[in-house]
């Protein structure tokens, strides 16, 4: 849909793969660098400095008093200043964030603010990609020391259709940002020589005939066995892949990738020629089993039996022909899913059910829900996001027949101001979430804050522009464009989010 497409003209890039570890600043590929502390970005506008002189008209006799001239600079140094402070607000820095403050200026840019970011790397691809999914690697769990890797796989929105691709890319020695002062010994930079290496990229393409809307990977993908991925086109087909081959290559030196592994296994074409943005693999369901749901309002269920695939052939609907945003199976019960529509609703559906109608809907929103995530630690809370840029998070123990017209949400933001495109529980802690919305923004939030703390309370009264930001608010990171946002299960705290620039693979120090 065109809401989530991007302008490919105006996103056009070098046709080249390569990252760039930070260093003392963002990568060199934002258009505009963040600059950012904890929960907030801050800019510094740049200016030359103004050369204070005198008046050649003025005929000034020093006759030694030197006094006089320095009380005079000084004098038009404080005007100087004065003026400064009253067109910017106030001295010194600015809070400044993306979506809310002032534009800037033709010759002000936005810095990342390296000391906020435990790694940040910018990752230029061929076209800009509208979605992506981490695959699970057997490096271990709970990863926390530097040089990371990681393995995912993405898709590409290119200019012509043939030019396609199936990107599946391997990272490796993914530095801690480095953080250097002008008073560090000469030992601690020599420590530091080590971690200084350029990140390894590696990538295996498979050639696709058309754009790839969503992307999604089987949770119980593995490296050594199979890595199932399931990729819904615009041309309406749901091609499922195993990508193991590929993520074999990687880890093994002369391994030679079948031909066959270029070409799906199966391809779902009960969507006939209506392209969708909806799938999911059940997390529960290890064999295989697939939602998918189109732009017409039809979800399709496909399921493997041995080895071969089977797509029911009675979809699920509730028959408004209106298109089907986003699926998420239940992470507890693994017949119950969940769907949000551009009719406004979020509902929850049985596979179960002989009439292939939902059980429970609730009006979420008055526009387009666009996404929703359910998170894998307290099984009853589901996040969802709407086209006005709002987002939430829905208790399903309040869904009832009896009180389906009262549900409220638990939790409700406005922040964001343009669409969100994706949201995300974080899967090792249940209150903290990530939302990507079109304002160019990426947001962590974190939902045990209380609003009555005291400190919060007393930074409000410090800061005026606080008093805008919810306490729950954890961090702003800017992307251009951003699409699509995942967390990695093994790296705790590491994000991977695409858009116009690329990929960024991110870990803030606030989570």
């Amino acid at each position: 849909m065109s809401k989530r497409s991007i302008d490919r003209e105006e996103s056009e890039q070098d046709r080249i793969v390569s990252a760039r570890t930070t260093e003392g600043s963002g990568p060199n590929q934002f258009t505009d660098d963040v600059d950012m502390a904890d929960d907030q970005f801050s800019g510094d506008e740049d200016s030359d400095e103004e050369i204070i002189e005198l008046d050649d008209e003025e005929d000034i006799e020093l006759d030694g008093d030197e006094d006089k001239l320095t009380e005079m600079s000084l004098e038009k140094a404080e005007n100087i200043m004065k003026k400064d402070e009253e067109t910017s607000g106030k001295p010194g820095q600015e809070l400044y964030l993306p979506h809310m403050s002032r534009p800037l200026g033709p010759d002000e840019v936005l810095e990342a603010d390296p000391t906020v970011y435990d790694m940040l790397h910018n990752v230029n691809m061929p076209w800009p990609c509208l979605t992506l999914d981490i695959i699970p690697d057997n490096l271990g769990s709970e990863r926390r020391n530097y040089p990371q890797s990681l393995l995912m796989t993405t898709a590409t929105q290119a200019s012509r259709k043939k030019e396609n691709e199936l990107m599946v890319l391997s990272l490796a020695q993914l530095n801690k940002t480095l953080v250097k002062d002008n008073d560090d010994d000469d030992e601690e930079d020599e420590d530091n020589e080590d971690n200084d290496s350029d990140p390894i990229i590696e990538n295996e393409n498979i050639p696709l005939r058309d754009t790839t809307n969503r992307l999604k990977v089987s949770p119980f993908a593995n490296t050594n066995q199979e890595v199932l991925a399931a990729t819904m086109s615009e041309n309406g087909e749901v091609y499922i892949y195993d990508l193991a081959p590929q993520s074999k290559a990687f880890s093994t030196p002369g391994y030679q990738i079948p031909k066959a592994a270029k070409k799906p296994i199966h391809t779902i074409k009960n969507h006939g020629n209506v392209e969708g943005y909806a799938v999911d693999w059940s997390p529960l369901v290890k064999s295989g089993s697939l939602l998918t749901g189109d732009c017409s309002g039809l979800i399709y269920h496909t399921q493997r039996h041995t080895s071969k695939w089977v797509t029911d052939k009675t979809p699920f609907s509730v028959g408004n022909n209106k298109s089907i945003e986003d699926i998420q199976w239940s992470t507890t019960e693994n017949t119950v899913f969940a769907t949000a529509g551009c009719d406004g609703f979020v509902r929850i559906w049985d596979t179960r059910s002989k009439k292939h109608q939902p059980a429970l809907s609730v009006k979420a929103s008055n526009t387009d829900v666009n996404v929703i995530s359910w998170s894998s630690k307290l099984g009853y809370l589901l996040a969802s996001g709407d086209d006005n840029g709002s987002w939430g998070v829905w208790d399903l123990r309040q869904f009832s027949p009896d009180n389906i017209n009262n549900v409220q949400p638990v939790a409700q933001y406005d922040f964001h101001k343009g669409a969100i495109t994706s949201i995300s529980f974080n899967p090792l802690d249940e209150s903290i979430i990530a939302v990507a919305s079109e304002d160019n923004t990426v947001t962590l939030w974190d939902l045990s804050v209380e609003a009555d703390d005291e400190e919060i309370k007393q930074q409000a009264a410090e800061t005026k522009e606080l008093e805008q930001i919810p306490p729950q608010l954890l961090f702003v990171h800017w992307q251009k464009d951003v699409k699509d946002v995942k967390w990695h299960k093994q790296i705790p705290g590491c994000l991977v989010s695409t858009g116009t620039d690329g990929l960024n693979v991110w870990k803030t120090i606030s989570v």
